[in-house]
């Protein structure tokens, strides 16, 4: 995703955009990089939903930043729904049948993510709760090492958005059983949410381009424009429709907002879930 928006930035600024990729800490490390950044319109950070809302409650004064104070808004980029998939050995073709299977004497049924705190844990921890079920979770780094697993069935779930799921569901390498949020997604069409299927699970994964808190407005302003011609032109929307990914052109102030709404959601679902950090 940053990499496509980048080559779109670079042509429309006529500047070079280069797009460092920082792991660790389920976006912690990377976020808090950009939030030390010069202040002088050169860094812009894709902030994911993990480092920017959910951590706050998981890591509290231990967080070196706070998405309010160090970062200032840009824009939305796009929300999409956690995806319940199970390899195709689960005797499950709905996520109720799946919950009864948790249910019975001796299950021993464990579900990977892309690691501890990410939206797919959390989204796991919340079924947990809702369902009254036993799952064991599994953390990787990354979705792609979580997707390895259950494709070799080394884990028999797995929650992740769409576009890590959507390629291996149409060659019914794995089954996909609901999603979250209130919509299902346009990609997965037959896949309901978890909420058609009796449970009540309403979160999305979101990501948002934010900037360094001093940033100065006109290049703030600049950058948020800029953004919405991009995600306007018919190649970029189909390009991320084709993935998963409607794209979501917002405001700063509109962004602000969200990003506050959000805190106020996550916060809610860490509670609900359960999940503490070790």
């Amino acid at each position: 995703m940053a990499r496509a928006l980048s080559q779109k930035f670079a042509q429309s600024l006529g500047q070079p955009f280069i797009v460092i990729a920082r792991g660790g800490a389920g976006g912690t490390v990377g976020t808090a990089t950009a939030a030390t950044a010069a202040p002088d319109g050169y860094t812009i950070l894709l902030g994911v939903v993990s480092p920017m809302a959910v951590n706050v409650t998981l890591y509290g004064s231990k967080l070196p930043y706070h998405p309010l104070k160090h970062f200032a808004p840009v824009s939305m980029i796009t929300k999409v729904p956690q995806m319940l998939s199970v390899h195709p050995s689960v005797q499950a073709v709905s996520v109720n049948q799946l919950v009864d299977l948790a249910k019975a004497p001796g299950s021993k049924l464990n579900y990977g993510s892309a690691g501890s705190g990410t939206t797919g844990h959390l989204v796991g921890e919340l079924l947990k709760k809702r369902a009254g079920i036993s799952l064991t979770h599994i953390p990787f780094k990354g979705s792609g090492p979580a997707l390895s697993a259950l494709l070799s069935a080394d884990v028999g779930v797995m929650f992740s958005g769409p576009p890590a799921v959507l390629g291996m569901s149409q060659a019914g390498r794995l089954r996909v059983l609901a999603g979250s949020g209130t919509m299902r997604t346009p990609v997965l069409p037959d896949v309901p949410t978890f909420i058609e299927s009796g449970l009540n699970i309403d979160v999305t994964s979101w990501y948002c381009l934010v900037a360094p808190a001093a940033t100065p407005q006109p290049i703030i302003q600049r950058l948020s424009s800029e953004f919405t011609k991009i995600v306007t032109t018919s190649e970029v929307v189909a390009a991320f429709d084709k993935e998963g990914y409607t794209l979501i052109g917002s405001t700063p102030a509109a962004t602000g907002q969200m990003i506050r709404a959000e805190l106020k959601r996550w916060e809610a679902v860490v509670k609900a879930s359960g999940w503490k950090l070790q």
